[in-house]
Parts: C-alpha cells; structure tokens; sequence
C-alpha cells in the first residue's frame, strides 16, 4: 500500500506508522466505525475503554483529511459564541457545553501522556491578538472568562504583544495558559496504533458502500468485505458522502488553507515565543513556529473545494502582510483540507432515527470538540450517561444545498470587509 498523505509538515515529520490493510470478507465487531479521524479515533478508543469490540473503517488513511493537516491549535470552546448556543440550548446549557470542550482538551493532554505518544510534542500556551485596539474590552473578556468558567487566562497590553510579536500589525491580546499546541498527524497515529494494540482492528483504504439493518443487527458494505456490528457510529467529517444521507445534507464542507515555510534565519526579529498564536478575525490568521526556524501558518476559507493554483503565493502574502521584515521568505509546501460545518458552527453529535451514531461538524475547533464527542458517545452506547443530549438542540439542520454554500462564501466575503474596515480604522487612528 502506498503512503498517499499529502505533502505537508505533518507528513515530513510524522512517525513511522504501518499500513493498515484493507477489508477483505466478512467480519464482525461490535461497534463499528466509519472515518478514521480525529472523531473516529477518539469514538473507537473510547468504546474500547469500555470493553467493547471495535473496527474502524477509513476510506483512505488514518487522519488523511483536515485531522491530520490541521494547525495543531487544541484549545477550549467552540465554533460560535455564546449568545448563539444560548439562543438554540438556552442559557442553563452554555457552561455545561463550555465545561465540556474544557474536558475535551484535558482528554488529548491525557490521552498523550497516558499512551506516551512519540513525536507529538505538546507545547503550551496559546496567544490570541486582536488587529484593532480595545484593551478595554478584552480585559473585559477576561474578566467573565474568570468569573463564569474559572479559566486562566491573562491580558497582554500591547507592549506586551509586541515584545513576542514584532508587528505594527497587533495591539492586545489574551494569552491562555492552559491550551497548547502539537502534532495531530502523531497524535492520531499514535492513538491508531493504541487501538489496533488493545485488540480493535483498523482498516485503511476501506470506504463503507452501504448501511443496511437496524440497530442490533447492522450491516456495512465496502468493497471487499462487510461487517455486521451491533452499533454504527458515522465520523467521517468534511469527507461525509451519501451513504448517510441525513448526514449527507447537514454539513458545509469548507476548505482551509495551510503553508509551511523554509528555515528563517532571522525568525526573532518577527516572532519570539513558544506559543501558538491567533488573531480574532473572521476565518483568521493562526500559526506558529515548527522546528525552531519555520512558521507553519494557517488562514483563509473557502467553500471551493480545489485548491487554487496560487495557493502558495497566497499564504505567502499572509505571513509577509503581517511580518514585512519576511518578505524574503521561501515556501516549503502549501496544502489544504476540508473541514465539516453545520450552519449553527456546532458540532453535530447525536443518533439519527433509524439508530446510526453520528459525530462530525467539527471545524474551527476540532481538537477539543471530537475528543468530547468521542467519549460522549461512547458513555451513550455504553449507558454510562445522557451528556450526548446536551448537544441535541445542534442536530442535523439542513445545509441549504448549492444556496447554503454560496450563502457561507457571501457571508465571509462581507466578515473580511469588515475585519478590513476596523483595522484601516485602528492603524489610522495609531498613526
């Protein structure tokens, strides 16, 4: 079998990990899981905690997609804010929601230092700076974090941002102790490997044809084999096709854009901290130093799914626009990789009619979302616990068909202007 992962830093640094072969015949298991990403994996280790008998079927190779290309970024909360959650789940629900994305970064830090993880070097620290002023309002921010959540975040003036970030570009920021960053390439092999050890079985290169049964007595078709499994649970993301058609018309997939620069000789006079960093616009810019001496930078959605022929050039005038003192900086690779939305920016996690678990619609804030779903799901099939309804008000809402996307891109296209607006505003009012 070949190594199909695409060129990106993750592939040029990941661990040696062995195929995993395709399904041939018939087999059973049971639960049976469909997407070996980050959602996947987490659902068939958790299963596995709980004593039951797990194959995860991947259409290509574990973590291929968005899970495996991804910034590396695990921090809590989720795609939307708050007001949006407490208008769907009311506003008793908002800190139980928060407090489980808060569980779901603890899972990935336990779940490394638990399976001792090669290579996935977690490093602490995650730094948010906003490209406008209003030092008032994220001390603010601050503030209510403390006061609802108990979380530990700090405020940076902006002499502070600006002794870690050197860019006329930034003003304050908020530095977040208790997220960190890392390699989720290794990271999801490793968890991979853990699986297959404790007695689950993995097959790449396996797309499922067809679902058919009912609960107790399902049964999966892929090309050269089929499984009969008392439980299905559908990860599978960004990627999802037809053959679960609720899931098939709930979800946008979004394409974000990555790149990875050549070595940096004069990295400092740009950046000078080991934390990952963000901006607050819309769809922004998020990135941190790899290696020592390389900028991996993510940034930019589109609803198109290829990539376009620049791309490259593209992220390159992202990581310039910011740092003009890198213009003379090299390109090692660029890629892609789609991500899942629902039109609320929820994850969807939950169980269709007919019985099949579902855990997918993790963009924009996947690391913490689909370790959560991972357990939440598995306590449901195990019977440990109800919390997967507290994500029931986010269900599989219609995606708006060929309208639900150009609907995403106009509405980003508009967020961009006025990201552009407030910080012409702000640069000319520092001036």
């Amino acid at each position: 079998m070949t190594d199909d992962y695409i060129d990106t830093y993750y592939r040029r640094t990941r661990v040696d990990s062995p195929a995993y072969p395709a399904l041939e015949g018939a087999i059973e298991a049971e639960i049976c899981i469909i997407g070996g990403g980050l959602a996947g994996l987490a659902a068939a280790i958790e299963c596995q905690q709980r004593g039951r008998k797990v194959a995860l079927l991947e259409q290509r190779r574990i973590a291929w997609g968005a899970s495996g290309r991804n910034g590396g970024f695990v921090t809590a909360g989720y795609a939307t804010g708050e007001d949006q959650i407490a208008r769907r789940a009311g506003a008793g629900a908002v800190k139980a929601l928060h407090d489980l994305s808060v569980e779901g970064v603890r899972i990935v830090r336990e779940t490394i230092d638990r399976l001792d993880l090669p290579r996935v070097n977690p490093t602490p620290g995650v730094l948010r700076a906003i490209r406008y002023d209003d030092a008032a309002g994220l001390q603010a921010e601050v503030a209510e974090a403390k006061q609802r959540y108990g979380a530990h975040l700090r405020f940076l003036s902006r002499a502070e941002v600006q002794e870690q970030l050197h860019s006329k570009a930034y003003f304050q920021g908020i530095y977040v102790p208790d997220a960190f960053h890392f390699h989720p390439l290794n990271y999801a092999l490793g968890v991979g490997a853990a699986i297959v050890q404790q007695g689950g079985r993995i097959f790449e290169q396996t797309p499922a044809s067809a679902i058919t049964g009912k609960p107790g007595a399902f049964s999966i078709s892929t090309p050269k084999g089929s499984i009969k499994a008392e439980h299905v649970v559908l990860c599978t993301g960004g990627y999802t096709g037809r053959i679960a058609p609720a899931l098939h018309r709930a979800y946008l997939p979004i394409a974000t854009y990555m790149l990875l620069t050549e070595p940096i000789a004069n990295i400092k006079t740009a950046i000078e901290t080991s934390a990952a960093i963000a901006d607050d616009r819309r769809a922004g810019d998020y990135y941190r130093v790899v290696d020592g001496n390389r900028i991996l930078w993510g940034g930019c959605i589109t609803t198109a799914t290829r990539d376009p022929g620049d791309l490259a050039e593209i992220m390159r005038r992202r990581v310039v626009e910011t740092y003009p003192q890198l213009g003379d900086l090299k390109v090692a690779a660029a890629w892609s990789g789609l991500m899942s939305y629902a039109r609320h920016l929820m994850p969807q996690i939950g169980r269709t009619p007919d019985g099949l678990w579902y855990a997918t619609g993790f963009g924009g804030h996947g690391m913490n979302t689909t370790a959560i779903a991972g357990r939440v799901v598995a306590e449901a099939i195990a019977g440990e616990s109800d919390r997967i309804k507290l994500y029931a008000p986010f269900g599989l809402a219609w995606n708006g068909g060929p309208f639900g996307r150009i609907a995403v891109q106009a509405t980003y296209w508009y967020l961009q202007a006025m990201d552009a607006w407030r910080e012409r505003g702000a640069h000319k009012a520092d001036a």
